[in-house]
């Protein structure tokens, strides 16, 4: 099909459903795209989101990991979707003097490769589980988590509003809901300079460090693409969760998002 080219922010859960970066694509094309980006960049994607970030994206993930608040008790299980390196999931182990159990849930065998090997490097093999499945249809009986994450992922799953009833589902009743992931800047200057960084130094950089502009060309893109706090806070308390907050870190490049099954 011909390419379309929309830089519009997505304003309904569909409008992410086959926008692949500003190209639309058509409907089910998506998915295999994105897979085949993240087997391209999976071995250096986390020294990626330190380039990407200048290094900001561990204290974005540290504020997300206090927030979620991991119980210091043993038998606290939490999912952590499309964290195939396993970088939030570590983090909540660590949080909990090791007691909490992780499940990492993944599409992309690659990324899940990853993390598998870092868990047993860091001798958390023990703490974490790792699948490979689809976040729109999770293999896992309903309220069985007690809390359910997502780090810079969720805008990468094509129909979001599934994910995030699939979300809803699996968590405990007193669950919490918690997505990072990169928005809508919301300081005069800083927005511009964002922009100039984001699509005229990470893809050079992809290249230098991965070998793959395109991926990274996509990955800005698709951050442009990704709705704003108000429309995601939206389209979170459509799937049923309650007490839905947002709060915005480095004036607006990330936000955090919350909210509870209650």
């Amino acid at each position: 099909m011909t390419a379309v080219t929309d830089k519009t922010r997505a304003i309904e859960p569909e409008d992410m459903s086959t926008a692949y970066g500003f190209e639309q694509v058509g409907e089910g094309e998506k998915q295999g795209k994105v897979n085949d980006v993240f087997h391209s960049v999976a071995n250096r994607y986390d020294l990626m989101n330190d380039f990407m970030s200048v290094g900001v994206h561990r204290l974005w993930k540290d504020a997300m990991v206090v927030k979620a608040a991991p119980s210091k008790i043993a038998q606290w299980r939490s999912l952590d979707v499309a964290g195939g390196t396993g970088d939030i999931a570590f983090r909540l182990i660590e949080a909990s003097n090791r007691n909490a159990h992780v499940t990492v849930l993944d599409i992309n065998g690659s990324m899940l490769d990853v993390g598998r090997d870092r868990a047993v490097k860091n001798g958390l093999a023990n703490h974490t589980e790792f699948v490979e499945a689809n976040a729109e249809k999770l293999p896992f009986e309903d309220n069985a988590f007690d809390a359910y994450t997502v780090a810079f992922g969720i805008r990468n799953v094509p129909r979001m509003d599934h994910a995030l009833t699939e979300a809803y589902r699996v968590l405990k009743p007193g669950g919490q809901f918690l997505c990072l992931e990169f928005s809508e800047v919301d300081v005069p200057l800083l927005d511009r300079f964002y922009d100039m960084w984001s699509f005229n130094a990470i893809p050079p950089i992809g290249r230098m460090v991965t070998g793959d502009a395109e991926s990274y060309q996509y990955l800005v893109e698709s951050i442009r693409k990704f709705p704003n706090q108000r429309s995601f806070a939206k389209f979170i308390r459509d799937a049923g969760f309650e007490r839905v907050d947002y709060r915005n870190m480095t004036g607006g490049i990330a936000a955090l998002h919350t909210g509870w099954k209650i």
